[in-house]
């Protein structure tokens, strides 16, 4: 089967960043360990988006081992969707409002 190209919503994509920016100021070392496991996740859901649990919404959920994010995402007919890189302890559920 082949992997399904993985797209981010704008918001999606500046939370990401958010995180990598607070994580570099503190120490680029986290800030790199971060990156690379969040590109790890997207290519473990690309390559099978329904392994991973199903949420409202048709939404599914990967989280990060290392650091407190979650992937919120759901799969499209011709892509995969990031909805949200989700920190675990803020405003649980926010990124629902837009779907």
């Amino acid at each position: 089967m082949v992997a399904k190209p993985v797209e981010f919503l704008v918001e999606a994509s500046a939370e990401y960043e958010e995180a990598l920016d607070w994580y570099f100021a503190r120490s680029e070392a986290s800030a790199s360990k971060f990156a690379s496991e969040l590109a790890q996740a997207i290519g473990m859901i690309a390559e099978a988006p329904q392994r991973w649990p199903a949420g409202p919404y048709g939404t599914r959920r990967f989280l990060l081992h290392r650091f407190p994010f979650a992937v919120v995402y759901r799969e499209l007919p011709t892509a995969i969707q990031v909805l949200a890189v989700a920190h675990g302890h803020r405003r649980p559920g926010y990124w629902k409002t837009g779907l």
